[in-house]
């Protein structure tokens, strides 16, 4: 797929933009107050393929943890501010790697400038996110509601603002909990300027809506070539928004890793074939080689239809077949299936 041409961003080390591949965020959960706890949650992130993080920043008490935080992180922490501009300025101060603002949130305009002008002197990045639910009251007034249109007005108008005000480091979101408009408040944003874009459904809900919300969303704007980093909201844990943020850049064979392909199962199933795929795609959480792995359900049409994969585990009546492409290569007891695949895959 043709690629959306963007300009490249640094964002603590992480290139954003330009032929770079996509990167996948996630937001942490826990209290700033508390950095033991949030930078627990990071590494957890980080164990799954989280590549940046973002932290909120409600209160100037959070500041002095939050540097921790950023110090002490294995990967780049975006601050993530809203209303206090005082706040965006002591975050690039205490070394965010990129500070999230809606500027519509942020006052007027000098102080937009002030926070504009600290990015400037240490080079800190941008990320103005646009959302359906804090859009200019003007926009809405003009367009009646939080329409794609009003997204991408409030998007250009408030880029043109800050490079104006002298700073071009801006990643730019377009977020609606609808999809629809999300995806196309992107499309149309993308035709008009091409500042990296952070990809997202914003209040998508919990993890089996959200997921579905998301991989709509998400996985259409990438099908079109547009999206340079993105976050799955999901209502939940965050280690959950990775998982699922990988299977989408997966599945359109924009990021390596394990692909683990299952058999919806029918009354011939001779294994617990969703049981059996949880704990492979477990196990091999984090291995970024390209391997296809299927779990079929009975050995009847397990290998012949599964022949595509590198290897692949089909449930027989007392025992289990281990195959790699399409040819069973050993026969095993259901209780060593796991360990006898694992031992194939090592090897």
């Amino acid at each position: 797929m043709r690629k959306h041409n963007t300009f490249q961003i640094d964002v603590g080390g992480v290139k954003i933009g330009g032929n770079n591949p996509v990167s996948i965020q996630s937001m942490t959960n826990t209290s700033t107050s508390d950095p033991k706890k949030t930078l627990e949650q990071i590494d957890k992130l980080y164990e799954v393929g989280c590549e940046i993080v973002r932290v909120a920043l409600p209160v100037k008490e959070d500041v002095k943890s939050f540097g921790q935080i950023v110090e002490k992180s294995p990967i780049p922490v975006i601050a993530d501010i809203h209303f206090d501009y005082t706040l965006a300025i002591e975050a690039i101060s205490v070394g965010a790697a990129k500070i999230r603002i809606n500027p519509g949130n942020i006052g007027t305009i000098d102080k937009l400038e002030k926070v504009i002008n600290k990015a400037i002197s240490l080079d800190t990045p941008i990320r103005v996110g646009i959302n359906s639910g804090s859009l200019e009251k003007e926009l809405l007034k003009k367009y009646g509601g939080p329409t794609h249109e009003a997204l991408v007005e409030s998007a250009v108008k408030n880029v043109n603002l800050i490079k104006e005000i002298g700073h071009d480091k801006v990643v730019v979101s377009l977020k609606a909990s609808d999809v629809l408009t999300t995806i196309n408040a992107y499309r149309e944003f993308a035709k008009q300027l091409n500042n990296p874009l952070h990809l997202g459904v914003t209040e998508a809900g919990t993890f089996l809506k959200g997921s579905i919300k998301n991989a709509i969303g998400i996985g259409s704007l990438l099908a079109d070539g547009i999206g340079d980093t993105l976050r799955v909201s999901l209502t939940g844990s965050p280690v959950d928004e990775i998982k699922v943020g990988i299977y989408i850049l997966q599945s359109l064979g924009l990021k390596s890793g394990i692909n683990v392909i299952s058999c919806p199962t029918c009354s011939r199933t001779a294994i617990d074939v969703e049981e059996l795929a949880k704990m492979v795609e477990q196990k091999l959480l984090g291995i970024k080689k390209d391997l296809t792995i299927a779990v079929m359900g009975c050995s009847v049409n397990g290998p012949g239809e599964a022949r595509e994969a590198d290897i692949g585990v089909a449930g027989g009546k007392n025992k289990a077949l281990i195959f790699k492409n399409g040819e069973v290569i050993k026969t095993v007891q259901k209780g060593d299936l796991i360990n006898e695949l694992i031992k194939e895959l090592k090897q």
